[in-house]
């Protein structure tokens, strides 16, 4: 999700690490904080691989500051990382809205609807947090309040979600 994340933001606009810092810990932040110690080894790592370039540019007030751009095969690696993300990029909800929030980068619309049925085949099987023994149970089967809560929540959540996808899919359906 880290690396994504880096890979999508850059694909737009060169940025200096504290400004990544904080368009990734907006996007994602409110669930997994983006420490400096896991940052800069990923940006380093990608750097590394050739994904990323860093040029050092004069500070306007204050030291140097290190400049980061997308490579052409950054680009071409965050491209194909969108195309084939992995099961837990469909499933785990903090990653799929990374994905998300990228998916426009890849051009071509049959690619991005491949990926939308990815995730609405997923929504669509039967599941809950709760089951009785390998049955899914629903809201209105428990009597925990609070377990009621849940899934009655997560309900309204999928049941939008699911909404927004087929729209979606209908529409880039019709631009192919």
């Amino acid at each position: 999700m880290l690396e994504l994340s880096i890979l999508g933001f850059l694909y737009d606009t060169p940025l200096h690490g504290y400004e990544l810092r904080k368009r990734i810990t907006a996007l994602t932040g409110h669930v997994r904080p983006v420490a400096e110690s896991t940052l800069y080894p990923a940006i380093k790592r990608l750097e590394k691989a050739g994904l990323l370039a860093r040029e050092t540019q004069p500070g306007s007030t204050a030291a140097p500051r290190h400049v980061l751009t997308l490579t052409e095969t950054g680009r071409t690696e965050l491209r194909r990382r969108l195309a084939e993300p992995a099961r837990g990029d469909i499933t785990d909800e903090n990653r799929w809205f990374a994905l998300l929030a990228f998916l426009r980068h890849l051009p071509d619309p049959s690619a991005q609807a491949g990926v939308l049925r990815r995730r609405l085949a997923f929504l669509e099987e039967p599941a809950s947090f709760f089951y009785a023994g390998d049955r899914p149970l629903r809201a209105e089967e428990l009597d925990d309040p609070f377990r009621r809560g849940i899934l009655t929540i997560a309900r309204a959540t999928s049941e939008t979600e699911l909404r927004w996808l087929r729209a979606t899919l209908d529409s880039l359906d019709r631009s192919v």
